[in-house]
């Protein structure tokens, strides 16, 4: 297992037990960019320099600093920061319980796992885990790490066979624009009792249960071909546009959305699917070469 992203305690009032947290995400793209010259085809290095002199800097060499003045500073020293006194920083205190359903999407902004930090934790760690499942509730609380108090909201999976619990990092409410001050001049249109009930039909036959597996990254399987096509020195691979028919009106749109068939598996989604699951290699690029040379002919 990874080292954990954070080490500490939660606490409910006179209960509190150590915890671990780890990222419940990770980046999977394959494809990684460097920045190198257009002339000499060599990387790009950057330097920190003083902009009286400019002559490198090594990194001890730099600290933070606060502009308290135009052109002046007073210097943060890493180690003055280090001892900030934040009770955060190896505690989450529990302020308060809510229901999931009030938090907000817009609220939410990364997942972490928490484990018990030992076996000496397990007990109340479960216990915990339990009630918070059992009472769909989130314990509210904050956490100092990465140069910043967060606020955290940790709750139990859904999953009752999952040991563990999720916590989640949560915005500021002033982080998050007021929706009134953009939609304000949003027009409103008429809305057609017609057209209503064969939008709320569409929806319905379109409904389906959310299975996150079927979303891929379709941006990388692209990105992908375009490399493999520079290194076959093969004709780079073009947008093909989607067949669209002529709409006449929304009425006609949505009587011709109703009335289409199931939707197939596309073949971009497999394409994607099998992208990820397999690593970059002669057989990825022979692939993606049949494809564009598919496309070319098809062209």
């Amino acid at each position: 297992m990874t080292r954990p992203f954070w080490s500490g305690h939660i606490q409910i009032s006179l209960v509190s037990f150590g915890v671990k947290l780890f990222p419940a995400v990770e980046a999977k793209s394959e494809i990684r960019f460097h920045q190198i010259s257009r002339k000499t085809g060599e990387r790009v290095r950057h330097q920190k320099v003083s902009t009286s002199d400019q002559e490198p800097l090594e990194n001890d060499d730099v600290v933070k600093g606060y502009e308290y003045s135009k052109g002046e500073y007073i210097q943060i020293e890493p180690a003055e920061i280090a001892e900030l006194r934040i009770a955060s920083r190896s505690a989450i205190e529990i302020q308060q319980f809510v229901d999931m359903e009030e938090l907000a999407p817009a609220l939410f902004e990364k997942p972490y796992f928490v484990f018990p930090e030992n076996d000496a934790q397990a007990n109340a760690f479960s216990v915990v885990k339990k009630a918070l499942q059992q009472t769909r509730k989130a314990g509210l609380g904050k956490i100092a790490v990465g140069g910043r108090e967060h606020l955290i909201a940790i709750s139990a999976p859904s999953d009752a066979k999952l040991a563990g619990m999720m916590g989640y990092f949560l915005r500021y409410a002033e982080e998050i624009q007021d929706a009134g001050k953009y939609f304000s001049e949003v027009k409103t249109g008429k809305v057609d009792e017609d057209q209503l009930a064969l939008a709320k039909e569409l929806i319905k036959r379109k409904t389906k249960t959310f299975d996150p597996h079927k979303f891929t990254d379709d941006y990388e399987v692209a990105l992908r071909e375009l490399v493999d096509a520079k290194l076959k020195h093969i004709p780079l691979p073009r947008q093909q546009a989607s067949p669209r028919g002529k709409v006449i009106n929304l009425m006609d749109a949505l009587r011709r959305s109703v009335k289409e068939p199931p939707e197939k598996k596309k073949p971009v989604a497999r394409a994607g699917v099998s992208a990820a699951k397999e690593k970059p290699g002669p057989r990825l690029i022979q692939s993606s070469a049949k494809a564009a040379d598919k496309r070319r002919k098809s062209a």
